[in-house]
């Protein structure tokens, strides 16, 4: 809700008669760079941050702990990536645009869960279970791609220095030295010198989160203590300034001209089909193949649901976006089209699943 209603009042103040100066709110200069800059290369550290942390959590304990359970939603996340970068490529292969085909391969957990939520105590425990994993390794594929193709040019001085700084924590990960924060000083250290390579600095959280000692999972581990605090940082101050930065969009008179674009139709076909066909037809492959199976509570009906709601894109979509292109007026048409994408894919999700539990299935 708190997203929400932050992406709205985003749009709202874009489009009203401050729209200048809560535009200008994201450009206030700070150690040379505007706040919307720190906010998505550094905050967003942090966001990634405890993605990583709730992998490593997933990979020793949780559903990726059993190989079996495991490619359930590994095939799930893989067909909701491929699909929707090939449908996207359709429209635009060859093209300027082409680069964005990362827009429509993630999925926004929170947004995601949230309106799986709405369902309350009826969504059995295990659709929860799978979108969430499926959600998380969709983050992971989505951090890879940004690491392997948005990345313009390597400074390899300091990528070899974070990654040094990387190796030395993976030691005192070694010698179970377990004081949080000597990671986090070498975790800041190591961003400092991520940023300064080239590399997307927002890798630095994902290396961070497995260089903390795990240990056995427990409450008192330093891994579990800094994802339980993380949480609520994350949900109510990160992620809302990264609505807020980034969905001050100025909707022109005219914006409705640019669903016809390639990279608009990419985005849109991409999230609102790719996403459920991808991960439908993958997993109905991985359980042909006998790799895995169906839990009991799941039916393909809830699966096609939940396959929508993998089409909200939102957070890592736009994320993806800043990334993928450099034209202002490309970004924030291309913004416009996640919403509207992600918007449909959650009330499709939503009908889908309510009308499922009315029927008794």
């Amino acid at each position: 809700m708190v997203l929400l209603i932050c992406t709205l009042l985003s749009l709202l103040l874009a489009n009203s008669n401050y729209s200048v100066q809560y535009n200008s709110l994201w450009h206030i200069s700070i150690a040379n760079h505007p706040l919307e800059y720190w906010i998505n290369d550094g905050l967003m550290a942090v966001f990634f941050l405890l993605i990583g942390l709730e992998l490593e959590r997933e990979i020793y304990k949780g559903e990726l702990s059993k190989i079996k359970e495991a490619i359930l939603p590994i095939s799930g996340a893989l067909g909701g990536m491929i699909i929707p970068a090939v449908i996207y490529l359709f429209f635009n292969s060859n093209t300027t645009y082409q680069k964005g085909f990362g827009i429509p391969m993630a999925t926004d957990i929170a947004f995601a869960i949230g309106i799986l939520s709405l369902l309350g105590n009826r969504i059995p425990l295990s659709l929860k279970i799978f979108l969430t994993a499926l959600a998380v390794i969709d983050d992971l594929g989505a951090i890879l791609m940004i690491a392997l193709f948005y990345t313009k040019t390597i400074y390899f001085i300091n990528l070899a220095i974070s990654l040094a700084i990387f190796g030395f924590l993976l030691l005192l990960n070694r010698l179970k030295i377990n004081n949080l924060i000597i990671y986090l000083i070498g975790g800041v250290i190591m961003w400092y010198f991520m940023l300064n390579s080239g590399v997307h600095a927002t890798i630095t959280g994902i290396l961070l989160a497995f260089a903390i000692p795990f240990e056995d999972g427990r409450a008192n581990s330093i891994s579990y203590k800094l994802q339980s605090w993380l949480h609520y940082p994350v949900a109510f101050v990160v992620i809302p300034l990264f609505a807020l930065c980034n969905t001050a969009i100025h909707l022109d008179t005219n914006w409705l001209n640019i669903i016809s674009e390639p990279y608009s139709l990419g985005i849109v076909f991409g999230l609102t089909l790719g996403k459920p066909i991808g991960i439908v037809s993958f997993v109905y492959l991985s359980i042909k193949l006998k790799l895995t199976h169906l839990p009991k509570d799941i039916n393909w009906n809830k699966l096609l649901a939940v396959g929508f709601l993998g089409g909200i894109g939102f957070t890592m979509s736009i994320f993806v976006t800043l990334l993928a292109f450099d034209s202002t007026q490309i970004i924030n048409d291309s913004k416009i089209m996640i919403l509207t994408a992600s918007l449909l894919s959650a009330c499709i999700g939503y009908i889908l699943l309510s009308n499922n539990f009315k029927s008794g299935e």
